[in-house]
Formats: structure tokens, C-alpha cells, sequence
């Protein structure tokens, strides 16, 4: 797959109306061919006009998420299901999530992510390919076509403050974040195992041969 000759096709994409009203599209932040991806629903009015996914005071709130286990956006893809930003930043329709498929495929099937970070109700649906809202899904870990999905707040509702089963909005987010640490740590321990193991066994073999 190569996926710039992906990333050049969506730049000029006109597949859906959106086309019409978007500034740029907004492909890509961070490190595709790393262990995490993150994702959003869709570009804002600051990503539209910058080009980049998460900026602005959102994105820095995600930077210091990211931060506090030790990660940042050279150790992770940044992305949105959606590529263009939707009139006043609507919810997308069928038709626009069809036509973006296709390329947050391609980027997952390049990637082939350890962990998935779903940002919100409407990427966490998406990726889940269930009904279940945000706040039953977080806190929880799924596994998906071989990757662990990490559900968690959208950083901007995190922003507008509130509480969540007796924490902060925010601290709820912590916690969702250091499950990804955890997760990426034991898949990381289980590799270095089986490798250990492979580097065993064959020795084992070498030593009959």
C-alpha cells in the first residue's frame, strides 16, 4: 500500500460535498508508522485552516494527555474519521462518512496500530461499530481486528468542565490514557517474551545441528 499516493488522492478529494466548503484537508498529524492512533471525528475551524488535526486549545489538552505517559506526536498518529471540516462543524452525514471511509482505512491498514484512541461518541461508534455511547464505553479496553481500542472523552468537552462518576472530566480522561500506557507496556513485554523464547529455541537447534 502506498499510502502518500493515498494521502495525495484525499488531498484533491471531491467525493463529497464537503469539497465544496473546506479550506484544506486535513490528512494527518504525527507518526504513521507508529504503535498508537488516535482519533477524532472531524476537523474544526482551526484544523481546516491550519491543515492539522487537534490544534488549538483542545490539541494542547491531548499534547499533555499524551505527555503524562510519556508519549507525544512523533510516537503517534493523529487523524479524524472524517477529512474536511462539515459547515459549522455539524455532525457528518451518512453519505460524507462513506466517501471519507476509505482513507482512515487505508491509514489503519498501513499503520496496523497497537492501540486505537477513540476521541468522543462519534469516532468511539465508528471504530466500535456499536451504538454505545462515551461514557458506558470508556474505562474499558476492546480489541478490534488486532488492535486494543481505548475509548475517552473528546478534549473539548473536557474543556467545557463537568464531572464524570465523581471525577473530573479530565481525570477521567488521565485515566483512559494511562490504560494506554498499560496496554502498550504488556503488548510490548509479550514481544520481547516471545522473542526471548524464538532466540532460545533456536539456539536449542544449534546446538543438535
Amino acid at each position: 500500500m502506498d499510502i502518500e499516493a493515498i494521502r495525495a488522492e484525499a488531498l484533491t478529494c471531491t467525493k463529497c460535498r464537503l469539497a465544496e466548503t473546506r479550506t484544506q484537508v486535513v490528512w494527518a498529524d504525527g507518526n504513521l508508522d507508529s504503535e498508537v492512533c488516535i482519533i477524532g471525528e472531524a476537523p474544526g475551524f482551526n484544523e481546516d485552516k491550519q491543515g492539522i488535526p487537534f490544534v488549538g486549545a483542545a490539541g494542547q489538552l491531548l499534547d499533555k494527555l499524551l505527555g503524562e505517559i510519556e508519549l507525544d506526536r512523533s510516537q503517534a498518529a493523529v487523524v479524524n474519521v472524517i477529512k474536511c471540516r462539515p459547515p459549522g462543524n455539524r455532525v457528518p452525514q451518512t453519505y460524507e462518512i462513506e466517501a471519507c471511509r476509505p482513507y482512515l482505512s487505508a491509514q489503519l491498514n498501513h499503520m496496523r496500530p497497537d492501540v486505537i484512541i477513540t476521541l468522543g461518541n462519534f469516532a468511539t461508534k465508528f471504530i466500535l461499530d456499536s451504538p454505545i455511547g462515551i461514557t458506558r464505553a470508556r474505562g474499558q479496553v476492546y480489541s478490534r481486528k488486532g488492535a486494543s481500542i481505548v475509548p475517552t472523552f473528546h478534549p473539548a468537552a473536557a474543556l467545557r468542565g463537568g464531572r464524570f462518576g465523581g471525577i473530573s472530566t479530565i481525570d477521567a480522561m488521565r485515566e483512559d490514557f494511562q490504560l494506554v500506557r498499560n496496554v502498550l507496556d504488556e503488548r510490548r513485554a509479550k514481544r520481547e517474551a516471545e522473542a526471548a523464547e524464538a532466540a532460545d529455541r533456536s539456539e536449542q537447534l544449534d546446538l543438535f545441528g
